[in-house]
């Protein structure tokens, strides 16, 4: 039997698969896609690996934004233990506040404020993270943070009266 020869691009030669850049595959194999899908176990072995918790990949986001933003509460806690800047800001202002306030992660948003986050931080909408959490859920991030905080940040939201 003859070697096979060169192929003419032939149904045995259809390259249909998806492709992805090298920066796409930075991001799968960074611990920016571990906090993204709350893979606790390969966020830990990252970090071990001398990871830097709060490097921003190439949108600006960082792990705890990602895993804030997707509900991952023992990857926020993990990577507020290991380090991670609780207040970093994308290119557009946003914080893991702003992203876990937005989608209504109650806890979460209680963590980072532990660990000091700033709630009166403003994105380049000029909108802190009670501006982002008020129009949805009125009553459950706003009510956990001190009175005074809440009018401060955001006099017009939540219902509060100044104090």
């Amino acid at each position: 039997m003859a070697a096979p020869g060169p192929c003419a691009g032939g149904p045995c030669c259809s390259r249909s698969g998806a492709r992805q850049t090298l920066d796409e595959m930075d991001f799968e194999r960074g611990i920016w896609s571990a906090a993204l899908n709350g893979d606790l176990g390969r966020v830990k072995d990252l970090i071990q690996k001398a990871v830097d918790p709060s490097q921003p990949d190439l949108a600006g986001y960082t792990a705890l934004h990602y895993a804030s933003r997707n509900g991952h509460y023992a990857v926020c806690q993990f990577l507020l233990e290991s380090g991670a800047k609780c207040d970093a800001q994308t290119r557009g202002g946003a914080t893991a506040l702003h992203r876990a306030s937005y989608c209504g992660h109650t806890e979460i948003a209680r963590l980072l404020l532990s660990h000091g986050s700033n709630p009166r931080l403003v994105d380049d909408d000029g909108m802190t993270s009670l501006h982002k959490v008020c129009p949805l859920r009125p009553s459950s991030t706003c009510s956990m943070l001190p009175r005074r905080v809440t009018w401060i940040s955001a006099p017009f939201c939540c219902n509060t009266a100044q104090p």
